[in-house]
């Protein structure tokens, strides 16, 4: 298992065992995070799954496809390091890993 810390919309902080191979957004769901909504299911329809990867790990998650990078245009708390979690495989390179689920459009 993976060690990731999921920062909720009101700062609170809560590192979460994830399950390697199983995307961010399966895993911060399964741990009981309500405020991800992820209302199309990781189909990456919806940018419901919204979240800010912490800096350091931007770089050790494959790139961001055309289409994910389309539907986080729609969202209007876009920053650089903004990914949708659904597109984010979990793996033991991501250890230590923090995302904040971002504000919700």
């Amino acid at each position: 298992m993976t060690s990731i810390t999921i920062i909720d919309r009101s700062g609170g902080e809560r590192s979460i065992s994830a399950k390697d191979g199983v995307s961010l957004m399966e895993n911060i769901r399964d741990a009981g995070f309500d405020e991800l909504l992820a209302l199309c299911g990781g189909c990456m329809s919806c940018a419901t799954c919204h979240v800010f990867v912490d800096d350091a790990f931007v770089d050790r998650l494959l790139p961001m496809s055309e289409d994910e990078n389309d539907l986080l245009d729609s969202s209007d708390a876009r920053k650089p390091n903004s990914r949708l979690s659904c597109q984010i495989s979990v793996s033991p390179g991501l250890d230590g890993l923090r995302a904040t689920i971002a504000p919700e459009d």
